[in-house]
């Protein structure tokens, strides 16, 4: 009988465990957005200009001033694909911190579309 209450309560710690630890998961998870970068708005000169605002606020102080040399690798943006750059922006990568919650929807996709336009050269 003893060991059944020991074995019920372990099985119940466990599965509150498991709940905790799957609230503080999806907590953690960085959700990016769902969005479309056309051609209309990667070409658009107010998009560019804003995100290379930003790049000389923010991103040129890790990647250099044309992208290299600087602390952080060289980029490569006609190897990407628009949805790869706002990802990395969005929830960072390795030594990059995410930039979610430091510049809004709007900002981190002007970046996108500096970063891959022809203004911007590595």
């Amino acid at each position: 009988m003893r060991n059944r209450v020991i074995a019920a309560a372990t099985g119940v710690a466990l599965a509150a465990m498991l709940v905790a630890a799957q609230s503080w998961a999806d907590e953690d998870e960085i959700v990016v957005e769902d969005v479309e970068f056309t051609d209309a708005y990667m070409s658009d000169p107010g998009n560019i200009k804003q995100g290379h605002e930003i790049w000389l606020e923010q991103c040129q102080h890790c990647h250099g001033s044309k992208a290299y040399p600087g602390k952080a690798p060289k980029l490569k943006p006609r190897k990407y694909k628009p949805d790869f750059v706002f990802y990395r922006v969005t929830k960072g990568f390795k030594g990059m911190p995410p930039w979610k919650d430091v510049y809004s929807l709007e900002e981190r996709m002007a970046v996108v579309s500096y970063v891959m336009s022809k203004e911007f050269s590595p």
